[in-house]
């Protein structure tokens, strides 16, 4: 009996070790996916959609997102690699949504193969905004004409408002706050214009010279110069260890000023960072330096967890408040989808205990519609805030903007915040995987309408005092936000 037990066992090593090695076959960005394959992919989704996203008919009518849906169903007519499904039929559809949370992502395999690559490309990193472009960096380091601060005109003989219009197809927003989009243009410009536009060997840039007459001149195709999709053989430097603090520093900070006229509170999270700690510690400070001034800079502040913004708002807020007016699923789980939800056997479990269902037939969390928070009593801050924000201002962020505008002391600058002031869907945001192609899209699974909600406009939170873009703080790499609102503090 012992000696069969031990056969059974290194049969079991033996077919483990087989299975591994036939499975692990080399990622291919080429590979291209059989139609029908894709097809059943775009239709699972499309599923899944209809049946658990809670806001999919929420800015397109349920008669208009069946169009869309039978149109981009239309568009795959032939095989397709990963890329060709994800930019040419799955996010174009996906932003007709007009959920911020809900976006299409590469597949993990192409991830992990695409890490350190430097791909064919535009060459010119751009700044983007309104409807300009200005050029941050240039691949093509020789090149004489296509400094930083040069203003772009046309890229292919099309106009910069034609080409931001065209982006703005592919990727996601809250509403019609495209406010982030233009951050994520301006963030890998190359990279959007290849998924989006494809490749030229040469690029026609038209651009304005020195003395705002336009020109045009001809750019090559940046291509790296060795082939980096090849395997090398040279090792990978050991990784550096940053130092737990200076881990902190990217996700939040205080500054006081030398004058101590001001500080500078940056949140680039509510995920991570040690917040509670991080909070009780810096109001506690300015109370005892008496800091009268306090500049919050969320600019980057894409959301995280609720808890922490709210806890945020409590040190702020001048008033009692409450997260939402409602936050409801449409379903109390994933059902038979779970399957294609990473994590969707823990997702059932924690809307089950976390919401309940109501007379209208959704399933509400009550904790963040009914219960009314209190500001702090202990180390609240009730100097001036001057709230800093701009389109990567999303989500949790969004949360907190919207209680504490028009509060006594309060000042909003900046721009227009990508998380949607009506509200947002969001709260759990797992991702469906395709069985096939692999590629991923996110699915929030509440919807979340903000306390106090404006109307159902589509916007952002609006700041009181609007700064945008300054070319000269461009050109010359400043800070302008920041210094008008340090200008506003000393100059009172």
């Amino acid at each position: 009996m012992r000696n069969w037990m031990i056969v059974f066992l290194m049969l079991l090593v033996y077919t483990g070790i087989q299975s591994c090695s036939v499975n692990k076959v080399a990622y291919s960005p080429n590979k291209k996916y059989p139609k029908e394959a894709l097809q059943n992919d775009f239709k699972l989704l499309r599923t899944i959609l209809e049946k658990k996203h809670p806001s999919l008919y929420w800015y397109t009518p349920k008669d208009s997102m069946a169009f869309y849906f039978d149109t981009f169903f239309a568009l795959i007519r032939d095989s397709m690699n990963e890329q060709q499904f994800t930019w040419n039929v799955l996010a174009p559809m996906v932003d007709k949504i007009h959920c911020g949370h809900t976006a299409v992502s590469s597949s993990k395999a192409y991830r992990k193969w695409a890490v350190g690559k430097r791909l064919p490309s535009f060459p010119l990193y751009l700044k983007v905004w309104n409807d300009s472009m200005a050029v941050l960096a240039n691949l093509n380091p020789k090149d004489s004409i296509f400094k930083r601060g040069t203003l772009v005109t046309s890229v292919n003989g099309i106009k910069n408002v034609d080409q931001i219009n065209h982006f703005f197809n592919y990727l996601p927003e809250d509403g019609y706050a495209n406010s982030v989009n233009y951050i994520r243009l301006s963030g890998n410009y190359p990279y959007f214009h290849r998924n989006i536009y494809g490749l030229s060997k040469q690029y026609r840039v038209t651009y304005l010279d020195n003395v705002g007459i336009e020109r045009s001149a001809t750019v090559p195709l940046f291509s790296p110069k060795r082939d980096t999709s090849k395997k090398t053989t040279k090792e990978k430097p050991a990784k550096q260890l940053q130092p737990k603090v200076e881990n902190l520093l990217r996700y939040r900070s205080l500054d006081i000023d030398s004058s101590k006229k001001y500080a500078v509170m940056t949140i680039n999270t509510f995920n991570k960072g040690r917040l509670r700690t991080f909070f009780r510690k810096s109001f506690r400070e300015m109370k005892k330096q008496q800091i009268n001034n306090l500049v919050l800079d969320i600019r980057n502040n894409g959301g995280g967890r609720v808890m922490w913004s709210t806890l945020l708002t409590k040190y702020i807020s001048r008033h009692p408040f409450k997260v939402s007016d409602s936050t409801y699923a449409i379903a109390r789980g994933l059902g038979k989808y779970s399957r294609y939800v990473k994590g969707g056997f823990f997702n059932n479990i924690e809307m089950f205990f976390i919401s309940s269902k109501r007379k209208d037939g959704n399933y509400h969390v009550g904790l963040l519609e009914n219960k009314l928070y209190k500001p702090k009593s202990n180390h609240h801050y009730n100097g001036s805030v001057y709230v800093i924000t701009s389109g990567p201002t999303f989500s949790a962020s969004s949360l907190f903007c919207n209680v504490v505008k028009a509060q006594d002391g309060i000042t909003l600058v900046g721009e227009e915040t990508g998380g949607g002031w009506h509200g947002n869907s969001g709260i759990m945001i797992p991702d469906i995987k395709l069985p096939n192609s692999k590629t991923r899209v996110r699915l929030p699974l509440f919807r979340l309408v903000q306390y106090k909600h404006v109307s159902k406009n589509g916007t952002g939170v609006i700041p009181d005092m609007h700064v945008g873009t300054n070319y000269e703080a461009l050109v010359k790499g400043y800070d302008y936000k920041m210094m008008v609102v340090r200008d506003l503090i000393l100059n009172k």
